[in-house]
């Protein structure tokens, strides 16, 4: 084979080699907007919204402002305060009430973080108090591992060093290791 052929033929597959390899690059700015996540977050204030399962409505929800992060693990988050009506699903009546300054829901999972001053109240008139607190809407109970404080309408307290785990009406709690019950003066506050 002569040497112009090797040449030119070399040159054309130096040439086909760097026309495909040019095609191959893009510009960093669209593979950045390509390869980036966009975090999308719905804003709303005013809220008022219901949980319901099976047809039956659970819990009301009520919140100054939400805000809604659309990711791979979607969550709502309550910046300002929230406030929930819990309802027996027998009588659909209110059962117990919680408040708190700030609310995480992850929707994915069907449990609420809380913080923040949570207080959650039963028909009964006793009070839960703690730091920090988790709903499960599916097991219809609320946890914790930080302290926290029952307050019975007996007049009673129950201090939960490593927190608790209760029924979402109060009818079942487990202390974590209690630290002691205190009676109240009847006269006392539930504060």
């Amino acid at each position: 084979m002569p040497l112009a052929n090797v040449i030119s033929k070399r040159l054309v597959l130096a040439i086909v080699v760097c026309f495909f390899m040019s095609a191959c690059e893009n510009d960093e700015t669209a593979i950045d907007a390509l390869t980036r996540k966009r975090l999308q977050i719905d804003e709303g204030v005013k809220i008022v919204s219901y949980f319901s399962s099976d047809g039956k409505v659970k819990a009301k929800l009520t919140a100054p402002l939400m805000r809604n992060y659309q990711t791979d693990s979607p969550y709502i988050e309550f910046p300002n305060t929230l406030h929930v009506d819990f309802f027996n699903d027998s009588t659909d009546a209110i059962e117990s009430q919680l408040n708190a300054r700030y609310g995480k829901y992850r929707e994915n999972e069907k449990k609420v973080f809380l913080k923040d001053s949570v207080e959650v109240f039963n028909i009964s008139g006793d009070t839960l108090r703690s730091m920090e607190l988790w709903w499960d809407q599916q097991r219809k109970e609320f946890y914790t591992d930080k302290p926290a404080r029952i307050y019975r309408s007996d007049h009673t307290v129950i201090y939960g060093r490593n927190g608790l785990t209760a029924s979402q009406d109060f009818s079942d709690v487990t202390i974590h290791e209690a630290s002691g019950v205190a009676p109240l003066p009847k006269d006392a506050g539930l504060n």
